[in-house]
């Protein structure tokens, strides 16, 4: 029987022929990722006894959660950071501005395929867009790997979904992503190893495959993979850190459950408050009200999200009573967009542009909604509170429809307006 991709490369990075799911590995990551949360995380290694951290070279730190610091308590965390990224000589260090570490790290060519990225945040598994097994850890596990330089993981077991025929005009890679979560629940993949096949989404940009690895941690997933092709190479000619060798699933791996969707059959979808598995058909939820229109954060901010925004505002204003925040992933995205004249058509239209990193997303500054306030957000989570406000809704869309929105007041199918 083959393996899986989980399965093997896994089982590469242990120093073994084979694995099972369920079976105990100790493996070194390729990548640590850190952010804002790398304070509290020098007191756990500190607390441990660590004074050098294991590998330099391994860690890619980001300022991007509450940057710029909103309190002062949030910028103290920043200068205590800055100053042990000094002191420790770690290369891989981005400042405030220059992005959401998901988006930076693939960009800076630190997720390669076949590699494993261990980080302290939740939609780690974004690294999967490059091919590489990327998971999320907790803060106590992170100082363990600064300290030893390694860390144990269990083998998850794997789900494989295949996508076929291709997305209809005005659905995008997040209704996909939607519609599988919803599909699957909110524990659909607990621990599990996703994969995505099919030819649907070897079709897509990088771009839009992005949103289904990150998205994917909506299910419980551990890591989410999609294997890695010519447009991946391509991204990623000088720009890799390293020589990288893919990892590819066997033909006759199995798995714990194989799902088929076509594209073709999938409308734009919105997942109402106050769970991202709580998902309906844009057709269901048209006139709502909203408040605030949302465009940004790892999961769609990047060129071709505010692309489509502009496309569909151009001409056009956001209605009154209405506000539209965008922030760019990264300041990569900022400046083409910039020079591609989104931003212009944008703040022609009324949108707010802020500064590369999360904003409202982690419902520090940027975008907070007052009690009882409505918003439409292209973000990758609606949980209650997400946004800093418990009192508030919040409903997830893609980006052609949160600009559609925000132009109209109300939950809109953007042909209704192009």
């Amino acid at each position: 029987m083959g393996q899986t991709f989980a399965e093997k490369i896994l089982a590469k990075k242990a120093g073994l022929k084979r694995v099972i799911p369920g079976e105990i590995v100790q493996i070194t990551p390729d990548v640590a990722l850190s952010h804002d949360n790398t304070a509290p995380i020098i007191g756990i290694f500190r607390k441990m006894g660590g004074v050098k951290v294991f590998d330099t070279e391994m860690h890619a730190i980001f300022l991007d959660h509450a940057a710029p610091a909103p309190t002062t308590k949030h910028a103290e965390n920043h200068r205590i950071i800055r100053d042990f990224v000094r002191k420790q000589g770690i290369p891989y260090f981005f400042d405030v501005g220059r992005g959401v570490c998901h988006q930076v790290l693939v960009e800076e060519g630190l997720a390669l395929p076949g590699e494993v990225v261990l980080g302290s945040d939740s939609h780690t598994l974004h690294a999967g867009v490059m091919g590489a097994f990327g998971a999320g850890i907790g803060r106590s596990e992170m100082a363990s790997i600064w300290a030893l330089g390694d860390l144990w993981l269990r083998v998850p077991e794997s789900i494989k979904i295949v996508v076929h025929g291709a997305l209809a005009t005005w659905v995008t890679a997040k209704d996909l992503a939607l519609h599988v979560i919803g599909d699957l629940g909110a524990d659909g993949a607990l621990y599990m190893s996703v994969e995505w096949h099919g030819e649907a989404i070897e079709a897509l940009d990088l771009s839009q495959r992005a949103v289904l690895t990150n998205m994917t941690a909506e299910v419980g997933a551990k890591n989410s993979y999609i294997p890695p092709d010519q447009k991946v190479f391509a991204y990623l000619d000088k720009r890799a850190k390293r020589v990288f060798k893919p990892v590819y699933p066997d033909s006759n791996a199995d798995y714990t459950l194989v799902v088929e969707y076509d594209a073709s059959t999938i409308e734009p979808m919105i997942a109402c408050p106050h769970t991202v598995d709580n998902v309906r058909p844009l057709s269901e939820i048209t006139g709502t009200h909203i408040d605030q229109a949302f465009i940004g954060t790892c999961t769609n901010g990047r060129l071709d999200d505010l692309a489509a925004a502009a496309h569909v505002i151009s001409g056009k204003q956001v209605a009154d009573g209405t506000r539209m925040i965008v922030i760019p992933a990264s300041s990569q995205v900022y400046k083409e967009a910039l020079r591609k004249g989104y931003i212009e058509t944008l703040l022609n239209a009324g949108a707010v542009i802020e500064s590369p990193g999360c904003g409202p997303c982690m419902g520090n500054h940027m975008g907070v909604p007052a009690v009882g306030e409505v918003t439409i957000s292209s973000a990758n989570r609606n949980f209650r509170g997400r946004m800093g406000t418990k009192e508030s809704e919040i409903y997830l869309a893609n980006p052609l429809v949160v600009a559609a929105s925000a132009v109209t007041g109300v939950i809109t199918h953007p042909k209704d307006l192009v």
